[in-house]
């Protein structure tokens, strides 16, 4: 029997809601973009260039891992953040299977209308 598009919704909910937290904070979004083009970077490099401390990105750096948005590395006496692209492309996807259901709404509300 074919899973509704309610169903897969409801499966994804805890998840994403946990992304979304982590990727609703101004810092932590900047951070992720910082990561998005694959490259592995510090604390330090991070922090680069942010009116922030080494601290204060590594509590963000910590959400973030919380929610699988990003990974750390040891690489000598540091840590090296890789972005983890799953989660991202999973929020993606719940976006979209979302959107179809606006549009399906959106499409029997005009022909209702229509009539």
């Amino acid at each position: 029997m074919p899973v509704s598009a309610q169903a897969r919704l409801a499966r994804r909910l805890p998840a994403a809601a946990t992304v979304f937290a982590a990727l609703g904070d101004p810092t932590r979004l900047a951070l992720v973009t910082r990561l998005c083009d694959g490259s592995r970077l510090s604390i330090t490099q991070l922090a680069d260039g942010v009116p922030l401390t080494r601290q204060a990105i590594s509590k963000h750096l910590r959400v973030l891992e919380d929610a699988n948005v990003v990974s750390s590395q040891r690489s000598g006496r540091e840590s090296l953040y890789v972005l983890n692209p799953k989660p991202v492309n999973d929020i993606r996807n719940y976006i979209e299977l979302v959107s179809d259901q606006w549009d399906r709404a959106l499409l029997r509300l005009k022909s209702f209308v229509e009539e």
